[in-house]
C-alpha cells in the first residue's frame, strides 16, 4: 500500500530509494528502523523425501505425517498406527514408487526439481526490474528447510 497521500501505482513509478523514502515517512512515530536492503522472495512447496531408500522415506513421513495439522486424530491413538503401522510399512512402498518418477540426475524428487526451476525463473524475471531481489526456495516437510533458506535469505541483508 503506498503512503497516504500518493496514487495507487504511484510507487511504480517512483525510483526505488524513492519509494522507500516514501514508505519510510509513512511509518508510525516509534516505528524502529527499517533495514532497506534486498529484498528476499522465498517460494514454499509441501515437501519432499531426500531419497527413495526405506529411511529416508521414513524420516519424511514422520515429519508429515506428525503434523497436528496434517492429521487432525486423538494423538495417542494416532502416535501408536503412525509408529507401529505407517512407518513399518509405507516407506519401503512409497520409496519404490518414487523411485519411478524419481530424477536421477540431479538425485532428487521431481518436485524438488519443479520448485528449483519455478525460483530460478522468477529470479532471474524479477532480477530484471529490481537487483536487490534475490529468490530462493524452501519445504515445508524435508530439505531444503523453511529455516535454512530463511537465514541464506538474510544473511547478505
Amino acid at each position: 500500500m503506498p503512503p497516504e497521500g500518493y496514487p495507487e501505482d504511484s510507487l511504480h513509478e517512483m525510483k526505488p530509494d524513492a519509494a522507500l523514502k516514501a514508505e519510510s515517512a509513512a511509518m508510525p512515530s516509534g516505528h524502529p528502523n527499517v533495514v532497506h536492503g534486498r529484498i528476499g522472495v522465498l517460494l514454499l512447496n509441501l515437501g519432499t523425501p531426500d531419497a527413495t531408500d526405506y529411511w529416508s522415506m521414513r524420516r519424511y513421513l514422520k515429519e508429515f505425517l506428525s503434523d497436528r495439522r496434517v492429521i487432525e486424530e486423538n494423538r495417542v491413538k494416532w502416535w501408536l498406527a503412525l509408529n507401529l503401522v505407517i512407518l513399518t510399512v509405507r516407506p519401503g512402498r512409497k520409496g519404490r514408487d518414487y523411485d519411478k518418477i524419481w530424477n536421477k540426475q540431479r538425485n532428487e524428487s521431481p518436485l524438488k526439481t519443479i520448485t528449483r526451476a519455478q525460483a530460478d525463473k522468477l529470479g532471474a524475471m524479477l532480477a530484471k526490474t529490481d537487483k536487490r531481489i534475490s529468490v530462493d526456495w524452501a519445504m515445508r516437510y524435508g530439505n531444503p528447510s523453511i529455516r535454512s533458506r530463511l537465514e541464506a535469505l538474510a544473511a547478505p541483508g
